[in-house]
């Protein structure tokens, strides 16, 4: 069940799979480049915690977004930067890819290079 976190919205393995259907959600993995190669939940853009701080002015601030890291550490304090930066739809998957419990995939599916090229 969803909850709250230093001002962020906490969501569990099943409340990301119901995101991951509706077409308004945005569900970004933030994970290293190597990580998201590894393995990632199938059709994930991949845009690294580390090159966010970069382009987080790109981002469509009217959008909802879920975003997804190992553990779900990491994506807590992305959430946190986006709100920082006036992106207030913004949902960490609580768990990370530790929690995922369905197929994954490798390999490079879906890297993004444009933060445009999400919509």
């Amino acid at each position: 069940m969803a909850y709250e976190k230093e001002g962020v919205t906490q969501i569990d393995v099943n409340e990301l799979k119901q995101a991951l259907k509706e077409d308004q959600t945005i569900v970004i993995d933030i994970r290293e480049h190597e990580e998201y190669v590894e393995a990632h939940i199938p059709g994930l853009p991949l845009i690294p915690m580390s090159e966010i701080v970069d382009v987080v002015d790109d981002f469509e601030k009217d959008k909802e977004y879920v975003l997804v890291c190992r553990s779900g550490r990491r994506s807590h304090e992305t959430s946190k930067f986006f709100k920082m930066n006036g992106i207030e739809q913004v949902k960490n998957y609580d768990g990370g890819m530790l929690a995922w419990d369905e197929d994954v995939q490798t390999g490079e599916e879906n890297i993004i290079k444009d933060v445009k090229d999400l919509y």
